[in-house]
């Protein structure tokens, strides 16, 4: 199999996506992926990520590839785990407080930040409409996550998402409680979480 074949192939096995990282692991020169966009065989849809014209550009698969240390929280999580119809115009990432990467200069990304210590707490991997698998947190840090920066949430997208979590045959309150003690909001969880169920 010739290199640009080797390319071709693993990007379609990959649902339509690779890296240059990819590229390298595969033995192959990054020269071929640029021949491969000149002869339009495929495109450039980030740094260091391309995807074959016939499948569909998924932003959020694009942004997640863009950098390892990134998890989308908020509305955004909330739209990931189908909590929310409302497709984000601006994504919401959660990184450490010592991050300094490409996400900074991206008009549409929304940045908070964490500590280390609670930035892997409750993250998934989830899989996006275009079937692609993404960093996000679990439901139950999406919804703490949500209370305790709920001054900057949409009202309507807020108290949908605490409603629909509250009716959730698969809600987990005690992992829900365990984050908010974490997170400094255990009382104001507890007392929203009577008061919904």
């Amino acid at each position: 199999m010739c290199n640009y074949d080797k390319i071709l192939s693993y990007a379609k096995e990959k649902k339509g996506y690779i890296t240059a990282e990819e590229v390298c692991k595969l033995g192959v020169n990054s020269t071929f992926l640029s021949n491969l966009v000149n002869d339009k065989k495929l495109e450039k849809v980030g740094y260091g990520i391309y995807k074959l014209p016939e499948f569909p550009l998924d932003n959020f698969y694009i942004l997640s590839k863009s950098n390892n240390r990134m998890c989308f929280s908020h509305a955004t999580s909330l739209y990931l785990h189908n909590m929310t119809d409302r497709i984000p115009l601006v994504y919401d990432i959660t990184v450490p407080y010592n991050y300094n990467g490409s996400l900074l200069k991206i008009d549409n990304v929304s940045l908070r930040y964490v500590k280390n210590d609670i930035f892997d707490m409750g993250m998934i991997d989830i899989k996006t409409i275009n079937n692609l698998s993404v960093k996000c947190y679990d439901i139950e840090r999406t919804i703490c996550d949500i209370i305790k920066d709920k001054k900057n949430m949409d009202k309507e997208i807020y108290s949908k998402a605490l409603k629909e979590y509250s009716r959730s045959k698969n809600r987990d309150i005690l992992k829900l409680i365990k984050y908010a003690k974490r997170l400094n909001i255990e009382k104001e969880v507890i007392e929203l979480m009577e008061v919904l169920m």
